[in-house]
């Protein structure tokens, strides 16, 4: 089979190598297509060097089928259409006695923490495992992990219908927590600098600010009669991002902070007093997001086709990422990693 490694220096090496069967507990998936993430892209950059290494295989948003079942797993077999949700809690902590093993403290994040999806059979935890839809398509299944994390984050934002939002970002994750707050009955606006994600954002039907141009704060309070956003996505990771967060809240929002900042931002804690804000930190998912990702996916409330801007084969990875890095259009690349129906 063949298999990409991440060796460093913004590298990639497609290489065939032997497939191992499952182990117990295991199930070994046919990978059809993997997503190129945030979290891909640091890697490439070096900025994950200490934790993957470079002999690692990287990739966690993907959708494929089972090609074998290893020793005790029951409920799965050959064929069967999946995707996985790449977590492994580890042993039992506090954070997993209390419920919550998506923040485990000993959480190995599968493709990152160990080998991941850019592989055409790749051996994963039975447990992680989510089934599919009849008539889903794969490369639209490809979504799934992502638009979990939206659907992680709309749900402990606790959005009601009719209430004003602002996503703060426009790039992939922010396009999927406007669609997934849409779908939970959210007015959304999104706040962008870049003018090709304003413009998908605008196909997608969505209302746009562009906060270099306009005066953001001034613009949530026209369309709101001065009240402000009941609920705010950070999803930009910048400075900028983080003010206005607070400038456009309403009294009692719920602020979401789903990027993550590569240095700590400065917070208008006053505003926190002043009208009584509420911040909540979100991180991956829980397996009732997965599944509501799955039925967002399949329900055609998210619009795969829009989102997804390119799809590239495995053995040209290297490039894909190199023009990924280079592209101010692109919004989710895939990876065909194999011939998958």
């Amino acid at each position: 089979m063949t298999a990409a490694y991440y060796r460093g220096n913004k590298t990639f090496e497609v290489a065939r190598i032997e497939a191992q069967p499952p182990g117990p507990g295991e199930v070994q998936v046919q990978v059809a297509y993997c997503g190129i993430c945030g979290t891909d892209m640091h890697a490439y950059h070096g900025n994950m060097d200490a934790r993957v290494g470079f002999e690692r295989i990287l990739g966690h948003e993907m959708s494929g089928r089972i090609a074998a079942v290893g020793e005790g797993v029951e409920g799965w077999a050959q064929g069967d259409a999946i995707v996985v949700r790449p977590l492994d809690p580890g042993a039992p902590n506090p954070a997993t006695e209390a419920g919550y093993p998506h923040v485990s403290h000993n959480l190995k994040f599968i493709g990152l923490d160990t080998d991941g999806a850019l592989q055409q059979l790749w051996n994963v935890p039975a447990f992680t495992l989510h089934r599919l839809p009849e008539g889903l398509r794969l490369d639209h299944a490809a979504l799934i992990e992502p638009v979990a994390v939206a659907c992680h984050d709309v749900r402990l934002s606790r959005l009601q219908p009719g209430e004003d939002v602002v996503v703060i970002g426009g790039g992939p994750i922010g396009i999927l927590v406007a669609m997934v707050a849409r779908a939970a009955g959210g007015t959304v606006v999104i706040s962008e600098v870049n003018p090709h994600r304003l413009a998908i954002a605008g196909k997608l039907g969505f209302d746009t600010v562009n906060p270099a141009e306009a005066d953001l704060k001034a613009e949530i309070e026209a369309r709101t009669g001065s009240k402000g956003a009941d609920v705010v996505f950070e999803v930009s990771g910048t400075q900028p991002g983080v003010d206005a967060m607070t400038a456009v809240a309403a009294t009692r929002a719920r602020i979401v902070m789903v990027a993550i900042h590569a240095k700590k931002p400065q917070v208008d804690l006053f505003q926190f007093f002043w009208r009584e804000l509420q911040m909540i930190g979100a991180r991956v998912y829980e397996p009732e997001d997965y599944e509501k990702a799955i039925a967002l996916v399949a329900e055609g409330q998210i619009d795969a086709d829009t989102v997804i801007t390119d799809v590239s084969p495995l053995s040209e990875i290297q490039a894909a990422f190199e023009a990924l890095d280079a592209s101010p259009t692109a919004l989710k690349s895939l990876i065909k990693v194999g011939d998958v129906a």
